[in-house]
């Protein structure tokens, strides 16, 4: 029996009085005329202290958002996508849901065991932090192993804007070289404009600096005045963006039936580009997508480098010394020279002028004007052509 149960019970026989009870057991009169209150309206009430919780809370997260918020937690996960609180409130704010805190959407997650607990990390206040201040200040590349399903080994190759976390191209390859990285460099460069500079490993196809010389890719980005930044060997959490997006992608392609050809995976892979730009917050650019932070800032450009609309194009010169360029959708012929067959070149070409380099020296072999009503445009830099 309760101990207050055992007083109003004293008090009812008069046993004790209200004064008497309330000094003997250290509780109030007023409370005391409570208990006989609930006592008269119930003898069997045990008369053990009562919740104070109010029997509801307008503040209280609906069941039917608690119910929202579990089932994105499982269809993301499954679908090999963030799942944690801040994307989920922002997948609930987008379905006209007001979201609770981020807090509060953990508390809902871990009540039914869709969050285990992780080791203790470190720190957040211990890590530097760089970000580009503009798109195209720095592109981010590196490259990860990915298996077909048959097991045969094969390599992604990433491109990723530093300031906005925007994928700008990614493609397989069995493997990645040196070749791939200047082409893919010039496909991305060709839609999104010229980077300011990029930072890259230490792996050969990005540099020579370790081995002597230049590499082509290194000719380029000097030719076209890229500055090019390379981490230091062992540290790779100097391209923390790229490596941490290698396990964003790897986990969504996971979660999708392995590829059978390298078009599969470049099909898979062009689907998730799309998704992770667009569809998908990114934490670091507050909750916006990669594409949305992309296009709301104007975008840097090299330093001293062209301003204007130009296209770049990588190709080698065909047994005729020529190189060969669609424009207007009409086909056009730009002199090199005989002597220069097979080099591996890229041509700059603005609206009034191409400009062919070697790749593997920088060195410009032809400079030709442009002139629509013509199939073959000459090098003007041949004496033979100069007037």
């Amino acid at each position: 029996m309760s101990k207050h149960r055992v007083v109003v019970l004293k008090i009812v026989a008069k046993q004790l009085t209200v004064t008497q009870a309330a000094a003997e057991y250290g509780i109030s009169r007023t409370h005391l005329y409570r208990l006989l209150a609930r006592f008269q309206t119930d003898p069997l009430d045990d008369l053990e202290p009562r919740p104070r919780r109010p029997k509801s809370n307008p503040a209280a997260t609906s069941e039917e958002v608690r119910s929202r918020i579990i089932s994105l937690r499982q269809h993301l996960a499954g679908n090999g996508d963030d799942a944690g609180p801040v994307t989920i409130a922002w997948h609930l704010e987008l379905e006209g849901h007001r979201p609770p805190s981020t807090s509060t959407i953990r508390r809902i997650l871990t009540t039914p065991g869709l969050i285990i607990p992780e080791p203790k990390k470190r720190p957040k206040s211990s890590i530097i932090r760089f970000e580009a201040a503009q798109p195209n200040e720095t592109w981010q590349s590196d490259f990860t192993h990915w298996q077909l399903s048959d097991g045969t080994d094969v390599e992604i190759l990433n491109w990723l804007d530093d300031h906005s976390r925007y994928l700008l191209r990614c493609t397989p390859h069995a493997p990645v070289t040196g070749d791939i990285v200047v082409a893919a460099f010039l496909a991305a460069a060709e839609e999104h404009g010229i980077p300011a500079s990029t930072l890259t490993d230490n792996g050969s196809v990005y540099t020579s600096r370790f081995t002597g010389g230049r590499n082509a890719f290194e000719y380029l980005l000097r030719t076209l005045n890229i500055r090019q930044k390379n981490g230091r060997p062992g540290r790779p959490t100097t391209q923390g963006k790229v490596e941490r997006f290698h396990q964003t992608q790897k986990r969504w392609l996971a979660a999708r039936p392995m590829p059978t050809t390298l078009a599969d995976l470049q099909h898979l892979l062009d689907e998730f580009r799309d998704h992770y730009n667009e569809h998908r917050p990114h934490r670091a650019n507050d909750r916006r997508t990669p594409g949305d932070t992309y296009r709301a800032t104007p975008k840097a450009l090299p330093a001293g480098g062209r301003d204007g609309h130009y296209r770049i194009r990588y190709d080698k010169v065909d047994k005729d010394g020529k190189l060969s360029l669609r424009r207007a959708g009409k086909m056009h012929h730009v002199g090199v020279g005989r002597h220069h067959i097979g080099k591996r070149v890229f041509a700059l070409i603005d609206e009034t002028t191409v400009t062919i380099v070697h790749i593997e020296t920088g060195e410009i072999l032809s400079e030709a004007t442009i002139d629509p009503s013509r199939n073959y445009w000459r090098n003007r830099l041949n004496p033979r052509n100069r007037t």
